[in-house]
């Protein structure tokens, strides 16, 4: 682990319209909620030898309010790659924060672009959990330098399939991670909005409609201690639209889901005895899905944790009944959900420890 403080690397927020650029940039599509869930994605500036990459379990929301930012020696991080090992950097602050660089650090290093993207785009993951993903790509990209990535866990194995797409494709600014999300590139931060929103505009899809929540029903069934009903309609649409509702039933199509959801959702039947009894009987599961009725959460629910959700939801319903669909495998999820992975949520959910999430 390399550890740094602010007196090993010159500050850039001074000197570098370049990095003023990217906080700019970060906090614009951290606060878009069909781009960016919580802590998820990250964005980086390479300064000279130096670069800037958003902390593990910080929020792009917040990139110009707050210090998220981790410098890394891009020789460094590029000799790690080479050598197959991560480039993991610890990073104090001027204000004595203590930061790490993000998991997906190499795969920013590999990419040979000033300015890189990494988001959570629901459009996207709902074409990048298909088994057909790539072929329907091809329609809507086409005419577009991209490069689909087969799923691999994030981190070096992330870079190395980069690397690998790169030395078939060098001119790619575009890349679909399948089961994960979407990656752009390019020389100035300008250039990597304007791209990411044009492909944005390419992937459009178009959610579906879902029958409203049984209120009344779920409030009886939250009734009991430690559960309640959130009021955000598309959480609830999981569980009201049938599609929906068999879809995380089936199992885990991205890592984030597995991370902040435990994995497949449960599904309780609308009768409140029932499903005041299972409740019970699993009293650390963040949330259940009442069938047609709605979602009831944890009150222990973060902010965090709501984000995913709601980002989960609004994945699910943009995906067609007869989609094929691929889910994690076990193998995966046991990648997944690794002692790093808990860490991250708990450093994801303590940046907003003080905001429960909504109800």
């Amino acid at each position: 682990m390399v550890a740094l403080n602010s007196a090993d690397m010159p500050l850039p927020q001074a000197r570098s319209k370049e990095f003023t650029s990217l906080l700019r940039l970060s906090a614009d599509i951290g606060r878009d909620p069909l781009l960016i869930q919580a802590s998820s994605g990250n964005t980086s500036v390479k300064l000279d030898e130096v670069m800037w990459i958003k902390a593990s379990g910080t929020w792009l929301a917040d990139a110009e309010r707050e210090e998220i930012f981790v410098p890394v020696d891009l020789k460094e991080a590029l000799s790690a790659v080479h050598q197959n090992r991560e480039a993991p950097v610890d990073w104090e602050t001027q204000s004595g924060v203590r930061l790490r660089a993000s998991i997906e650090t190499t795969m920013h290093a590999v990419l040979p672009s000033r300015v890189v993207a990494h988001v959570h785009s629901v459009n996207t993951i709902g074409w990048a959990v298909r088994e057909d993903g790539r072929a329907r790509l091809n329609e809507r990209l086409r005419g577009l330098s991209w490069c689909w990535i087969p799923y691999v866990p994030s981190g070096l194995p992330l870079a190395q399939e980069i690397q690998k797409a790169l030395s078939g494709c060098p001119d790619a600014n575009i890349f679909v991670l399948a089961n994960h999300g979407l990656v752009v590139r390019g020389d100035t931060c300008g250039e990597v909005r304007r791209l990411l929103d044009f492909v944005e505009d390419r992937l459009a899809l178009s959610p579906a409609e879902a029958p409203e929540p049984n209120y009344n029903l779920l409030s009886c069934i939250a009734g009991r201690s430690g559960w309640r009903v959130p009021d955000h309609a598309t959480v609830h649409s999981l569980a009201t639209d049938r599609n929906s509702r068999s879809i995380v039933a089936g199992g885990v199509l991205f890592p984030c889901q597995a991370i902040f959801s435990a994995g497949s959702a449960a599904v309780l039947p609308p009768r409140e005895e029932v499903a005041a009894r299972m409740q019970a009987e699993n009293p650390e599961r963040p949330f259940f899905l009442v069938e047609g009725c709605g979602v009831v959460v944890n009150e222990r629910m973060t902010r965090a944790d709501m984000e995913m959700l709601v980002g989960l939801a609004e994945v699910v319903r943009r995906i067609d009944r007869s989609a094929p669909l691929r889910y994690l495998s076990e193998a995966e999820l046991q990648l997944v959900l690794n002692e790093d992975a808990h860490d991250y949520r708990l450093r994801a959910g303590s940046v907003h420890k003080r905001e429960q999430a909504p109800a």
